[in-house]
């Protein structure tokens, strides 16, 4: 019996030190995903493929890294809002295309989509300050621009991005009109308890209750609970329900959380979202909420409506 629990303790005790290291040595493997198994790190395409009205924008972050992003016009003569639109961990931009056309077309915006840094074009490693320096470069550039509306820069975070977005907007209250955020977790600290169960007990956000004496060896810690309660902006949480990677419950606890410093806030849920398709799968009810929370806090000009709306119009009609 002695014997049978030594070996147990010996056996957890390995578990704990396997996974401590692998938490030191390949945690930003795990955070950052820039190339998926099998695919180049090159775009698949460019908005070009789509006819979207494109222009490459190459920035320099703080630390002196360069960043490549695209800037995508909604039209020549359309000044609506603008869409500051944060990935998830996995991929480049290229593979948001898709989602970024029905946006344009069903929200009548422009969209500036930044390749972090080590994703896509853009030079570097990533890391959480890293990034959090690419997204400020982003910002500063649009809000330099002449040729937009710098009263309505809306900042779109989906997953990871939901964590780079509410740090920008915290950081720039006086930048950012509005925040939308989609699946986004409550921290890292508490994923890694998810997807390393045996971790669970000593690491963890704000919110878990174990000691969480690993919590020193995480690099990328990603605190989004404790983020959200400083975001002075209006936002809107997009939560899928069938969200197989962030458990909808960190969605929830984001919204409690801002909510009890930030009365502008709004909870939406799609019951058959996941990670990656609630846009897809909650179909105009998906769009009719983000529009509608758009005309709110970042209402569009009068003037500019019909022009859009004509040239959306015009644009099915070709399609067509």
């Amino acid at each position: 019996m002695v014997g049978w629990l030594k070996a147990l303790c010996y056996g957890a005790g390995g578990m704990a030190v396997v996974g401590l290291a692998a938490l030191v040595a390949l945690q930003e493997r795990l955070v950052y995903v820039p190339v998926l198994p099998g695919i180049a790190r090159a775009y698949p395409i460019t908005p070009d493929r789509l006819r979207l009205i494109y222009e490459d924008v190459w920035l320099r972050a703080a630390d002196g890294v360069r960043l490549h992003s695209w800037f995508i016009r909604h039209s020549p003569t359309c000044r609506g809002p603008t869409i500051l639109f944060f990935q998830e961990n996995a991929g480049n931009i290229a593979h948001r295309l898709d989602f970024v056309r029905l946006m344009m077309q069903r929200l009548q915006c422009n969209v500036f989509m930044l390749s972090y840094r080590g994703y896509g074009e853009s030079d570097g490693y990533p890391s959480q300050k890293g990034i959090i320096n690419d997204a400020q470069a982003a910002l500063d550039h649009l809000v330099q621009r002449k040729d937009i509306d710098t009263s309505r820069i809306v900042v779109f975070g989906r997953s990871l991005g939901g964590a780079v977005g509410a740090v920008l907007a915290k950081n720039n209250p006086g930048k950012v009109s509005a925040l939308i955020l989609e699946n986004t977790f409550t921290s890292i600290l508490d994923m890694a308890g998810i997807m390393l169960p045996f971790l669970r007990w000593f690491i963890g956000g704000s919110s878990s209750k174990g000691p969480k004496l690993l919590n020193c060896v995480v690099r990328s810690p990603w605190s989004t609970l404790d983020i959200i309660a400083e975001v002075k902006q209006p936002i809107i949480f997009l939560s899928g329900l069938q969200d197989e990677l962030v458990p909808p419950s960190h969605m929830r606890l984001l919204y409690e959380k801002a909510f009890e410093h930030n009365k502008n806030c709004r909870f939406v849920d799609f019951p058959n979202g996941m990670h990656m398709d609630t846009w897809n799968s909650g179909g105009d009810r998906y769009w009719r909420t983000i529009q509608l929370f758009l005309d709110q806090y970042a209402p569009e000009v009068q003037s500019c409506n019909t022009s859009c709306k004509s040239e959306i119009a015009n644009d099915d009609e070709a399609e067509e």
